[in-house]
């Protein structure tokens, strides 16, 4: 998919086009072959500059070309709703020019769609603009993984299986992959500001300075959450076998408790003579009585002494 914006004059808000000119935003998210060959030769640059981005494990990294600058940074998104694979990391390719900026990516970003107050005739901003908004993403990402940390703690509180652990684990996992992504974000970062490839002014500097700064707070977040994360499943591991050790107590309890009814009926079973008790009519019933009671008093006792 391709969508080609301009800036209104005099105006923040943004136009579609329907030719790729000077002064535009080209959008491409998972593009087709026909829609890489357009931008390509509209840039003036190789098809596999593009191609390249759209590679999922594609690294961080920026690069000149003799026509322009490729800038590429992960990007976390919310690929599925369970917790195994909520959340992941995807390359966003940024391509800039003398002309036109262009984002390339294999999927649709939301904050790419929400962006405010930009300007395509300003590209060295407009490219700054996405890259905070990229570094913002990820702390809003980390809200809601936090948010997912609190409900499976709820839910551990009363487990004896594994399954909250796991989620912990693939959250713990997500995490990690987090801040190896903003540590290859960060070097991209660092690399515009020292070399200033890009010519940026004193203002546009300044806003780079604060997508550094963010990506950094993000880096700092995520690794408190590693380090909560990592102490949290600790505790909870000793939880989960505390409350394995409290039920399997309850049944070994129970156990005694129906062991005595059991073993009398066990006993009377045998051939045996039991006297005036055998031709007593309510001798059945004086049985059953006998060994309520004693089960009862038995149950009493564990429960005294908090074995039930």
């Amino acid at each position: 998919m391709i969508s080609i914006l301009k800036s209104k004059k005099n105006s923040s808000d943004l136009e579609k086009c329907s030719k790729i000119e000077k002064n535009t935003w080209i959008n491409l998210v998972k593009p087709s072959e026909e829609e890489i060959k357009k931008v390509a030769n509209a840039l003036k640059i190789d098809t596999n500059i593009i191609s390249q981005v759209l590679v999922e494990k594609e690294l961080p990294r920026v690069k000149r070309l003799d026509n322009a600058t490729l800038i590429v940074v992960d990007v976390p998104f919310m690929k599925d709703t369970s917790i195994k694979n909520k959340y992941v990391t995807y390359p966003l390719g940024i391509i800039v020019s003398n002309t036109c900026i262009t984002t390339v990516s294999l999927v649709e970003h939301a904050f790419l769609n929400n962006m405010e107050d930009i300007n395509t005739f300003e590209i060295n901003k407009l490219l700054i603009e996405i890259l905070l908004k990229s570094a913002q993403s990820y702390l809003i990402t980390l809200e809601s993984i936090d948010e997912d940390i609190v409900r499976i703690e709820n839910n551990t509180y009363k487990a004896t299986d594994n399954k909250q652990l796991l989620n912990f684990l693939n959250i713990q996992k997500t995490l990690v992959y987090f801040i190896t992504s903003l540590h290859a974000n960060g070097m991209v970062l660092e690399k515009l500001q020292k070399e200033n490839m890009l010519d940026f002014s004193k203002e546009e500097a300044m806003l780079l300075e604060d997508a550094t700064l963010e990506n950094k707070q993000s880096i700092e977040t995520s690794t408190v959450y590693r380090e909560i994360l990592s102490s949290t499943m600790d505790t909870y591991s000793s939880i989960i076998s505390n409350n394995l050790n409290v039920l399997m107590k309850f049944l070994t309890g129970i156990t005694i408790v129906f062991s005595v009814p059991t073993m009398i009926a066990s006993f009377l079973g045998m051939n045996v003579p039991l006297g005036e008790l055998g031709k007593n009519p309510a001798s059945f019933a004086l049985i059953i009585l006998i060994s309520l009671i004693i089960s009862l008093c038995i149950a009493w006792w564990l429960k005294k002494k908090n074995m039930l």
